[in-house]
């Protein structure tokens, strides 16, 4: 089991990250977004575009503000870009997905902007964020842009069917039932109708073209309905020839008001990150 992560390691305390509240363009407008560097001010070789949870239909910027500080004050040389998109109860499926990959083509046109030198980005995102984040890798890859440097998805949210073992648990243990409900509750807003849960842009656990996609590190949690498919799209990647390194972290606080964020913060997510991002130096993203 990973040991947690002692975060008076990171190389800036997320108190001194530098935060700046922004708008990016989105598929039908402007969008909400926060950048947040530490260190000083200098054109960094990675940036890394994240997308927060709340399973499709709720969360903001607040949400993951407390872990984006920690990720962005691991280390100078990258910048986060945290950013909004259009909630189910706004228009459902695809808008969220349209406004991530839109929000990553601004980001490649906007990298003064953002004090990024262009080098490397990266997509990550947190359960439906990280749905986000795995879709826009699949996105990138058929559309042609931008290149991605990898994709970190942390607790994802990949099943609309809600099959796997660990979700199916869920209704047999009563202090976890209504985990389970509010994932079915959130793919009934995004996904109003029954086709689009197999489309691959919704599910990325049933797409059958999964190859020439950038390295993925995916993060699971014990205890969490969300575990087996994180682990099942990282094998599944793995027989596509992509490069998918899969952890499970702790148990997570999951009955209370943003446990996956404070799972993510307070385990071993920023030491699994660091290292997969260091491998990534010296590749080129598939094209």
């Amino acid at each position: 089991m990973n040991a947690p992560f002692d975060l008076n390691a990171a190389a800036h305390p997320a108190d001194t990250v530098r935060v700046r509240e922004l708008e990016v363009a989105g598929e039908q407008g402007p969008l909400k977004a926060r950048l947040y560097a530490a260190g000083p001010a200098s054109k960094r070789d990675t940036l890394i575009v994240f997308f927060h949870g709340g399973g499709f239909v709720s969360g903001d910027l607040d949400d993951t503000d407390g872990f984006v500080r920690h990720l962005a004050g691991a280390s100078h040389a990258q910048v986060v870009l945290a950013s909004s998109y259009t909630l189910a109860t706004v228009r459902p499926f695809p808008a969220a997905v349209e406004d991530a990959h839109a929000v990553l083509l601004w980001a490649k046109k906007n990298k003064t902007k953002l004090g990024w030198n262009g080098k490397r980005m990266l997509v990550a995102g947190i359960e439906a964020g990280a749905n986000l984040a795995a879709v826009c890798a699949l996105m990138s890859r058929d559309r042609g842009a931008p290149k991605l440097a990898g994709q970190i998805l942390l607790m994802p949210m990949l099943d609309p069917g809600l099959s796997t073992c660990s979700m199916r648990e869920m209704p047999n243990c009563p202090d976890r039932e209504q985990l389970a409900d509010t994932c079915a509750a959130g793919y009934r807003g995004y996904l109003p109708h029954a086709a689009d849960r197999t489309h691959p842009y919704a599910s990325p656990l049933q797409s059958s073209r999964l190859r020439n996609l950038p390295p993925a590190l995916i993060l699971s949690a014990e205890d969490d309905p969300l575990r087996d498919e994180a682990e099942a799209y990282g094998a599944k990647l793995s027989t596509f020839g992509v490069r998918a390194t899969v952890r499970r972290l702790l148990p997570a606080p999951l009955t209370e008001p943003g446990g996956r964020n404070d799972c993510a913060c307070k385990a071993h997510a920023l030491t699994e990150i660091a290292g997969f991002i260091a491998a990534l130096e010296g590749e080129a993203p598939p094209g």
